[in-house]
């Protein structure tokens, strides 16, 4: 049964481009044609103003919210967008659209190559974070919005986010980064390349030319999504899940199996995610997070920023994030202030860890409300006074 929050059954849309003139990726290598897979929810006013762009991390796609017909399983972010919620149906028409180089209808490693007729592999170029958000404009302009009133998102999402207000000012009115960073530091690129080492060293990747052989990189996926994982979670929160407690046994078995429910849990995420995600789109989707760096060409995250003081900001960190730890949204916030930004920040304390922005319901919905209702209300006080003036000069 469909909660009655819930913006019901969704219908998966896709738009595609580039069919004439190619798209120049950031490598300098083209892309013919391209396409987007994207969903939608609510309506948008006559005026195109109450579009909020959802930007989604890693393995995520499209679909954030509502149900496919005959799925029970709702978008990954159900508890934040419908009606009544932080982002409120009844009010905005929010868009997501799975990224360029991911595996959920989206041109990616996994379409099919115009010129051989079978799938990219790696033959499909490497992407970037610029080149996805350059992707998802042309996507925004299909749909006749010439500017976004928000655009949010966690982790790689918040990636994409500060893109669009670093590259793309005058398309944003608000921008919610969410426990992001505007560049991978060498930890986290290093946790990048094990993972990806970890499907290179499985004899099934064969190079990448896996599609149309009878087995695929599963073992060297999922150990790639353990690792990943790892790192969305925190010290305090495997504790109060797992602790030190055995899986269906009372006592060590001294042998070379799963024993610990932390690891039986982490085995289950692994090889769960190989029946979602494709081992390519993970090598490219990682890449291109290691090389998002906002400090270039400038030198400074400031220097990234200084055409963005007209957009409302909300940066959000949580205290227990070691993937990306605080520190990466005050040097956000330092960079923003610094040219003048109007800058919300708040490091929430949560025991959650990197998932923290998915899990703390209540406080992201009461959180992201406020900010959205605030701006609304600006919004709408701006316009009765441009409708005032007008009438006064009128008469």
């Amino acid at each position: 049964m469909i909660p009655e929050d819930s913006v019901g059954i969704v219908k998966p849309q896709t738009y595609t481009f580039a069919q004439n003139e190619p798209f120049m990726l950031e490598s300098g290598a083209m892309l013919s044609p391209v396409t987007l897979a994207y969903e939608t929810y609510g309506e948008l006013n006559a005026a195109a103003s109450n579009a909020i762009l959802i930007c989604h991390a890693l393995s995520g796609s499209d679909h954030a919210a509502g149900y496919h017909e005959g799925e029970e399983k709702p978008g990954w972010w159900e508890d934040c967008i419908g009606p009544g919620k932080a982002f409120d149906t009844n009010r905005f028409f929010v868009i997501c659209s799975n990224v360029l180089g991911s595996c959920y209808g989206s041109t990616g490693p996994t379409a099919l190559n115009p010129e051989t007729g079978k799938p990219y592999g790696l033959r499909f170029p490497v992407i970037t974070i610029g080149d996805m958000v350059r992707a998802q404009v042309k996507l925004i302009d299909r749909l006749g919005i010439d500017q976004l009133f928000c655009v949010a998102g966690g982790s790689m999402g918040g990636m994409q986010v500060l893109e669009w207000a670093a590259h793309h000012p005058e398309r944003v009115k608000a921008a919610i980064p969410l426990a992001t960073t505007g560049r991978h530091s060498p930890m986290l690129i290093a946790l990048s390349e094990v993972g990806r080492q970890a499907i290179y060293a499985d004899p099934k990747w064969q190079a990448g030319d896996y599609y149309d052989k009878p087995q695929k990189p599963d073992d060297g996926l999922a150990v790639a999504r353990m690792v990943g994982h790892i790192t969305y979670l925190s010290d305090e929160s495997m504790q109060m899940k797992f602790g030190r407690r055995l899986q269906n046994r009372e006592k060590y078995g001294f042998e070379f199996q799963t024993e610990f429910q932390v690891e039986s849990y982490l085995k289950y995420n692994g090889n769960n995610f190989t029946r979602r995600f494709d081992a390519n789109s993970y090598l490219y989707v990682t890449k291109a997070m290691d090389y998002f760096d906002l400090t270039e060409p400038t030198g400074t995250l400031a220097g990234s920023f200084v055409h963005s003081a007209d957009i409302k900001f909300l940066v959000v960190s949580f205290t227990s994030d070691w993937l990306y730890p605080t520190y990466h949204s005050k040097d956000m916030v330092k960079a923003l202030t610094a040219v003048g930004a109007d800058v919300t920040f708040l490091d929430i304390e949560s025991s959650w860890g990197h998932d923290a922005f998915l899990l703390e319901v209540d406080t992201m919905t009461q959180l992201l409300g406020s900010f959205l209702e605030r701006l609304w209300q600006e919004e709408n006080e701006d316009q009765r006074l441009k409708i005032n003036g007008v009438a006064r000069e009128q008469s």
